[in-house]
């Protein structure tokens, strides 16, 4: 095993996740990739995408079928900016290569939101530390594992108001 996927694969086994690292046949460096390997829904999918926070690493734990609202998390996390970051800053923040970006082991804890659609899901799948490495979790245990807040990762959907009749019969 790659040294990046086995010092991940550590890192788990130290905080006593229930799963372990393995390798897919063929890289899987999009969630609908992994999902045709894996046989599962592509929600179940939790992609790893860091962020620049008003220039802090954020990491947020996405189920494969969301896309991330920036301005929202902003918003609701009270940051000026949030941003995609480049590759350099990936790497410099998580050790790791963009497209197998695992959940924990960083040079550093990352401040972790992790997305509640995921809850939906019994088994949900992460990265290894590379785009051919990936492994099984729970919610809970991603949680755990992380120290991540769940978190709505695209802003509600506002309800429609209907409008008054403007009687009282």
């Amino acid at each position: 095993m790659h040294p990046t996927a086995s010092h991940v694969a550590d890192v788990l086994h130290a905080l006593g996740a229930a799963g372990q690292v393995t390798e897919l046949p063929e890289a899987a460096r999009t969630a609908a990739a992994a999902a045709a390997q894996l046989g599962c829904e592509v929600g179940a999918i939790a992609n790893s995408l860091v962020f620049s926070a008003d220039g802090t690493p954020l990491l947020i734990m996405t189920s494969g079928a969301h896309r991330v609202d920036t301005d929202w998390i902003a918003e609701r996390y009270g940051f000026t900016a949030v941003r995609r970051a480049d590759p350099d800053f990936v790497r410099s923040a998580t050790g790791q290569v963009i497209g197998g970006v695992a959940p924990v082991g960083h040079p550093s804890p990352l401040r972790t939101l992790v997305d509640t659609a995921l809850a939906g899901y019994d088994v949900i799948w992460a990265a290894g530390g590379l785009a051919h490495t990936v492994f099984p979790t729970s919610y809970a245990e991603l949680i755990r594992l992380t120290g991540g807040e769940p978190a709505d990762v695209q802003r509600p959907a506002r309800t429609a108001q209907l409008p008054s009749s403007g009687s009282d019969s």
